[in-house]
């Protein structure tokens, strides 16, 4: 951590400011604060989550439309701006998962506590509640400020297979008929948002996630965490909240954080890649077109789809946090399709969020922006820089991790695919176990996407190496 520039420990006065924080809201219902606390409020995140930033809930309109709230933990209220905690949480600007030890953003006392929507807690929430019609058209959007309860504390792994119609319902949900319906009125709305999406090009990509397996403390074995139906949901809606948040701030004419993926670095290789599958794109950046060739790849061969979705993902380039001021045309979100996009869903994690939060609180109570332009983009500038830091730890560790788990596999051979090629050497992705390496022999002539066969001839857990040569 310290390496890529974190401060792992929180200083002191920050610990002091900490024993001054309230554990429970100090709000009370009232006309800037509404009183939300007896919908019918779920969160759905992953079963270890403790910092838990949204939960949502919807209804069935009489005109077909869905209305949908999504509360967003107000960390606002409890850490304000330039106090030691928030100054700290500006250095770090991201809670680092390193897959055996997490280190958070903002205490844990904070993060996974006092501001987490928790389970049967009363809690303080930024809701944004917006309506889908049935084309996935959003309207109607409002922000403001609620007490809110979250009746059912879900995970994905449990409710996503009930969603799609392949396990049972998760105890919670079995034994409430008002969840399930809930549930399947979100997944709906979710879907018709999707919908949308892709219809104005968003790309039909999908990431592989590992996390490691542990028996009594050692690392035995990596598993890949599936996506599904339930995080789908919850990445749809976030992306629409996204949206909202963006929308809002532009309205209010206020500098604002946006964030970003450009046109891709380099799309005549993701042009090349799809002529290898038979495919032809055009010859400038198009993320309609993009999504076709995704979508119909999916559909022939959903196996090795994930690797083709890491190749142009690599291609695409990084993400990046930029300043809009009003008025302004940035570039937008390409691999989302979104024009207004920023990130508000986050704040026990991201600083940015939490930034955006403060932002947005003070357009709709028509105060002043607590930031002006240049702390913004000072701000941007530093969460980018973070940003990748902690990509950085988080695949190094993945890579210790992988190491210790591969140790005793030296001489077997795995399908791989090609996940990057630079000056420090060629790089693949193992299909089973999903592990990625260096290919230390027989990389001549290869480029990110390229399929191969490749033999495991030797791991360095103390510093995260796994070399392989083309078999």
């Amino acid at each position: 951590m310290r390496e890529h520039g974190f401060e792992p420990d929180f200083p002191a006065d920050a610990q002091r400011q900490l024993q001054t924080i309230p554990s429970s809201p100090a709000a009370q219902p009232s006309e800037a604060v509404r009183d939300l606390r007896e919908l019918l409020w779920s969160s759905i995140d992953n079963s270890t989550s403790r910092d838990l930033d949204q939960i949502e809930v919807a209804e069935q309109l009489a005109n077909g439309d869905i209305k949908v709230s999504i509360g967003i933990a107000d960390v606002d209220a409890f850490v304000p701006a330039w106090t030691p905690i928030d100054q700290h949480a500006s250095v770090e600007t991201v809670t680092v998962y390193t897959g055996i030890r997490n280190f958070p953003m903002l205490p844990e006392m904070l993060s996974n506590d006092i501001t987490s929507l928790l389970e049967s807690a009363d809690k303080l929430a930024v809701v944004i509640e917006f309506a889908v019609a049935a084309d996935g058209a959003v309207h109607s959007e409002q922000i403001y400020r609620a007490l809110v309860r979250n009746k059912a504390q879900l995970a994905y792994d449990d409710v996503g297979p009930w969603l799609e119609k392949k396990g049972p319902a998760p105890p919670k949900v079995a034994a409430s008929q008002p969840l399930q319906a809930q549930l399947t009125l979100q997944d709906a709305c979710a879907q018709r948002l999707l919908n949308a999406r892709q219809r104005h090009g968003a790309l039909n990509i999908e990431t592989v996630e590992t996390r490691p397996v542990l028996l009594h403390g050692d690392v035995v074995d990596i598993e890949r965490q599936q996506k599904n139906r339930a995080t789908e949901l919850i990445e749809d809606f976030m992306i629409a909240t996204n949206e909202i948040v963006a929308r809002t701030l532009e309205k209010f004419a206020l500098p604002s954080i946006r964030r970003i993926v450009k046109s891709p670095e380099r799309w005549p290789r993701i042009v090349e890649l799809a002529r290898s599958f038979g495919a032809t794109l055009p010859s400038a950046p198009d993320s309609r077109a993009l999504n076709e060739f995704l979508s119909a790849r999916r559909a022939a061969d959903p196996t090795h789809f994930p690797d083709l979705s890491l190749a142009v993902i690599k291609l695409m380039g990084p993400g990046e946090y930029a300043v809009e001021r009003p008025g302004d045309t940035e570039p937008n979100h390409f691999g989302l399709a979104v024009q207004d996009y920023t990130h508000a869903t986050a704040p026990n994690r991201r600083f940015a969020d939490l930034v955006t939060q403060r932002l947005v609180k003070a357009a709709v109570a028509a105060r002043p922006s607590p930031y002006d332009e240049g702390q913004l983009t000072a701000i941007a500038r530093n969460c980018t820089v973070k940003e990748d830091a902690a990509r950085k730890v988080e695949r190094e560790m993945s890579k210790r991790i992988a190491a210790v788990a591969m140790s005793h596999r030296i001489g077997e051979t795995f399908d791989a695919v090609v996940t990057g090629v630079n000056p420090h050497g060629t790089f693949v992705r193992v299909l089973r176990p999903h592990i990625e390496g260096m290919l230390v022999r027989g990389a001549d002539g290869l480029d990110v996407g390229d399929t191969l066969r490749v033999a495991l001839v030797r791991t360095d857990a103390e510093r995260g190496y796994i070399d392989f040569a083309r078999a």
